[in-house]
């Protein structure tokens, strides 16, 4: 890839991110601004936003990789993850931005009013939002690195630096107009060189390609973390993705969050229906990208890792200067992906950090937790490899079905949970689920069944959050918060209704 179109590329999306986070900040005027931009961001716009955070690394770059080793079966990926904006639709959208919370931990503290809970829902948020925070960082890492051959290290301190001056300028604000411009900065960036690369292909005369899947999973290192697993038992593996990201969408911090900067629940719906047209129509093209490099990548480096295929691919099928500025228009969507979600992550564990952690309150002290929030992950990305980032992103995933998936829609729609039943759920479903990952990306069993059960938590481990739940809330009766049939009321009914019964 030819350096001097991809860096200046780069160049551009980071300055462009920091100019319209300067335009955020000129408008930032409250406390309430900063956390959920004083709820008054339309369906249109919010919905942008929310798309713009939602595809990360994984969207960008690990689908393709994915299918380029695996074939078609990793198709899963994009459906589970537009899929799981359904289930959201239905379940939660609504009820959680009635409920006049600022965070996932508001949200719980207020339908159950208990602190202990509170602070539980708090940890988890943050090892959720740290967990998906790592391969962002390891995917700026990457590009950078196949752009200009610097250490991976320096990628990824690139996008925290960025993130951190974005996020700690305007808050919600901020990033709110951030994100939803690169979410058509991705589309464009996968969609144009995706037309040039088809039409290469139909000019080569349509070949099949020769792609060695074992030579491909060898060479690249990226997929063998989890190749075995899927090669010995695919179809326990394809459940556990489809639990995963089905159930694991409604409660990743930073797209709950948005929720709560709609006016009212009719627009957090329309806002979810947007989303779900949005993202289904990106998730178009990363699979083009996985079926093209198994038909080219014989000319690939095979020292790179498979998640790299989308960024090689438009230099290495088209010749001259036009393969070079293609390569470096997917490479500025790239970085474009790294920024938003990262930016969106950034600000819900920030958010939590600010109002749970610290020891005061205020936008002074949320610009401290801003750092804090993108210090321990850009660690765990200097220290972590060898995880493909769409792996790494569905184990995010798992752990977010685990543990908030019982939580919401058990608070939304259960008026007998109890904050023990809740505290019970959250330990047994997400903790057991948190372990699993840990040993999975830590290498200590590697292979068998027991591999597959702990790469693949959401199968069992959100049965446990949800069983937990219900048993010890039944249990204990007496533990039902006193003020619950308010607040279901308040969940349930129309902002509008509500106002006038109140």
């Amino acid at each position: 890839m030819n350096q001097n179109y991809a860096v200046p590329a780069v160049a551009a999306v980071v300055l462009s991110t920091v100019l319209i986070g300067g335009f955020g900040l000129r408008i930032s005027r409250t406390t309430s601004d900063f956390y959920v931009a004083s709820r008054t961001v339309r369906p249109g716009l919010n919905a942008a936003a929310i798309s713009g955070e939602y595809l990360s690394a994984a969207s960008f770059l690990g689908i393709a990789g994915l299918v380029l080793v695996h074939g078609p079966d990793m198709l899963w990926y994009p459906v589970g993850y537009t899929a799981g904006y359904l289930v959201l639709l239905l379940f939660v959208a609504a009820p959680l931005r009635r409920s006049g919370a600022y965070t996932l931990p508001d949200f719980a503290e207020g339908r159950l009013e208990s602190t202990a809970v509170r602070r539980l829902v708090s940890v988890f948020v943050v090892g959720a939002g740290w967990l998906y925070l790592v391969p962002q960082l390891q995917g700026a890492g990457l590009t950078l690195e196949i752009l200009t051959g610097a250490p991976r290290w320096l990628g990824g301190t690139l996008v925290a630096v960025v993130v951190v001056a974005a996020v700690a300028a305007g808050g919600m604000r901020s990033i709110t107009f951030v994100q939803a411009f690169q979410y058509w900065l991705k589309l464009t960036a996968l969609l144009v060189p995706a037309a040039f690369l088809v039409l290469a292909w139909r000019g080569d005369g349509s070949p099949a390609g020769g792609f060695d899947l074992h030579r491909a999973a060898d060479a690249t290192g990226s997929s063998q973390a989890l190749a075995t697993s899927r090669a010995d038992h695919p179809l326990y593996a394809t459940y556990g993705l489809i639990v995963a990201t089905f159930l694991g969408t409604m409660g990743l911090p930073h797209v709950v969050v948005r929720f709560y900067t709609s006016p009212d629940g009719r627009a957090a719906r329309r806002t979810t229906v947007a989303v779900l047209a949005l993202i289904g129509g990106f998730y178009l093209l990363p699979p083009v990208y996985g079926a093209l490099g198994r038909v080219y990548a014989a000319g690939l480096d095979p020292g790179q890792d498979a998640d790299a295929a989308v960024l090689l691919l438009p230099s290495q099928v088209v010749d001259g200067i036009g393969g070079d500025l293609l390569g470096a228009l997917v490479a500025g969507g790239a970085f474009a992906a790294f920024l938003s979600t990262a930016s969106g992550l950034t600000m819900a564990v920030a958010g939590v950090l600010s109002q749970d952690v610290l020891p005061a309150k205020g936008v002074r002290h949320f610009r401290l937790a801003t750092v804090l929030a993108t210090a321990f992950p850009l660690g765990g990305a200097l220290l972590v490899s060898g995880v493909p980032v769409a792996d790494a992103v569905g184990m995010a995933f798992a752990v977010s079905a685990s543990s908030f998936c019982p939580l919401l829609v058990l608070g939304i729609w259960w008026r007998r949970l109890t904050p023990p039943g809740a505290i019970a759920g959250l330990l047994l479903g997400g903790g057991s689920a948190l372990v699993a990952v840990a040993l999975t990306v830590g290498g200590v069993v590697r292979g068998g069944w027991l591999h597959t059960l702990l790469a693949w938590p959401a199968v069992w481990s959100v049965p446990v959050g949800f069983l937990a739940m219900v048993l010890v809330s039944l249990a204990t009766p007496h533990a039902v918060p006193p003020h619950t049939s308010a607040t279901m009321t308040r969940l349930h009914l129309p902002e509008s209704l509500t106002r006038r019964l109140s």
